[in-house]
């Protein structure tokens, strides 16, 4: 991943020495299947199987910057897919913090956290259930972060999982998709930065008996 991560600086997209640090620790080839890991190297998305990927490093590194999770957080991660997101998240967290990791697809859910146990971090929890609805037995949140999109919206039980003080990075719209990030500000009062051109697949719900 050096080459990649390198690109990522040069091009001002890696900024935060931490995570930086956390993609160099964190190799994506841990979490792809067998046949893909070869192409770790490639700054797109790769697939993962059930019609998911492992995400464009391009597009979590941006992520990661906008979310700038602090040591002692506690993130939800919505649609933890193969896991190195997750690794990351957990990385930056530190042992003082927490990764809640929800995944709606029982074998992704699986495949992440075998990929994860390879660096026996002891700060994530993977939980297989509908994202949409957040997890509300650990919220509030200082950070959520969503890697499907949000077609019609932000979903308000997002906002209420999140602590006042606390970010939210999620991608949202259907034809045309922006990241958009949300601070919240008091109880009520938010504030959204928005930065187009990205696409994800949807952020859907997990249907009665999957």
């Amino acid at each position: 991943m050096e080459d990649v991560v390198q690109k990522l600086i040069d091009e001002g997209i890696l900024k935060s020495t931490r995570i930086i640090n956390a993609f160099k620790r964190i190799k994506r080839e841990d979490f792809l299947p067998e046949d893909m890991k070869d192409q770790a190297q490639a700054d797109m998305p790769l697939p993962i199987s059930y019609g998911q990927t492992n995400s464009q490093p391009l597009t979590v590194a941006f992520m990661l910057e906008l979310l700038q999770v602090k040591r002692g957080d506690k993130v939800l991660d919505i649609g933890s897919g193969s896991g190195w997101q997750t690794a990351l998240l957990a990385d930056l967290a530190g042992v003082e913090g927490k990764v809640v990791a929800m995944e709606r697809i029982p074998e992704l859910k699986r495949f992440g956290e075998t990929n994860t146990k390879k660096y026996d971090f002891k700060n994530i929890e993977f939980i297989c259930g509908d994202g949409t609805r957040g997890c509300k037995n650990e919220a509030p949140y200082d950070k959520i972060i969503v890697a499907a999109a949000a077609e019609i919206g932000i979903p308000d039980i997002f906002l209420q999982q999140l602590k006042v003080g606390g970010r939210l990075v999620i991608p949202v719209g259907k034809y045309e998709q922006s990241m958009v990030v949300v601070d919240k500000l008091t109880k009520n009062d938010y504030q959204e930065k928005k930065y187009p051109g990205f696409q994800f697949v949807p952020l859907i719900p997990k249907k009665w008996g999957e």
